[in-house]
């Protein structure tokens, strides 16, 4: 499936073919927290349990707009096995941040999710930019994983996607 977001940019179902792609990105972004190319194998294995989706620059675009590798602009991934779904990874190439990119992502996550009345995630305590990001889309802190990320803190965060007060049956079909 692949889903327009803006005037050049489409999200589509990551591709077996995009692993190397996704795992110099995850290098550049997170060095030793990156998720490997084996990682990467694993988690598109665990499919359809879990969904991901990849950016790619728009064909109209040359692939060095976002200084990424291959021309990935970014990726986002969600594991949808119970009532409460969980942010497996999102990311946005430097080159592409500001865009309103890591936004898109993250909706394609929340139609993702379904039926799920919850999605959880975890952020670094010092990622200024990604807590904006969740805050403005009405993610809540529960807790603190204190040191998760060797010396930097770990937010564990919510946001509902159902009405948590609506018991009715129509939600519940959701």
């Amino acid at each position: 499936m692949t889903t327009a977001t803006g005037s050049h940019t489409v999200l589509r179902e990551t591709r077996w073919s995009d692993i190397p792609t996704l795992a110099e990105l995850e290098t550049e972004l997170f060095g030793a927290h990156a998720w490997s190319a084996p990682s990467w194998w694993a988690a598109l294995a665990a499919r359809p349990r879990r969904a991901y989706v990849t950016a790619p620059v728009a064909a109209s675009a040359t692939a060095s707009v976002a200084g990424a590798p291959d021309g990935v602009l970014g990726y986002a991934g969600v594991d949808r096995g119970g009532a409460v779904a969980d942010v497996m990874t999102i990311a946005v190439a430097p080159a592409a941040r500001g865009t309103g990119l890591g936004r898109a992502l993250l909706h394609r996550l929340y139609e993702l999710a379904a039926p799920a009345s919850a999605l959880l995630l975890e952020v670094r305590a010092d990622n200024v930019a990604a807590r904006a990001l969740y805050e403005s889309e009405g993610f809540e802190v529960l807790t603190v994983r204190r040191r998760y990320y060797g010396d930097v803190d770990a937010l564990v965060m919510r946001r509902h996607l159902t009405d948590p007060t609506d018991s009715s049956a129509e939600q519940e079909q959701r």
